[in-house]
């Protein structure tokens, strides 16, 4: 189990990211425009700067939606590696089943 602080710092990267996704995606709009000027682009780029290194979603990490593990987590179904077995060996999750050749 991670521990609770580690989680709920993702929590609130997650939220910090929805709140500044809209201001984010039209600065990048500006810096990208090629037809804008130099000077306009380049405020858009400090702007930019400015918010938060907490508001970029690069900065988001996934976990395990049970025990809060970052690393070892599959996407499809939000759970780590381990719980994923533990779950698919009980048959919790249809369609899953474990390998034999």
């Amino acid at each position: 189990m991670a521990k609770l602080a580690l989680i709920n710092r993702e929590d609130k990267r997650a939220k910090l990211v929805a709140k500044f996704a809209a201001k984010r995606e039209q600065l990048m709009a500006v810096i990208n425009n090629a037809s804008l000027s130099d000077e306009e682009r380049f405020e858009a780029r400090l702007k930019l700067q400015q918010l938060p290194r907490n508001a970029s979603p690069v900065r988001q990490r996934n976990r395990c939606a049970l025990t809060g593990r970052a690393r070892g987590v599959f996407r499809k179904f939000g759970l780590g590696r381990n719980k994923l077995r533990e779950i698919a060996m009980r048959g919790e999750i249809p369609g899953i089943v474990k390998a034999s050749w």
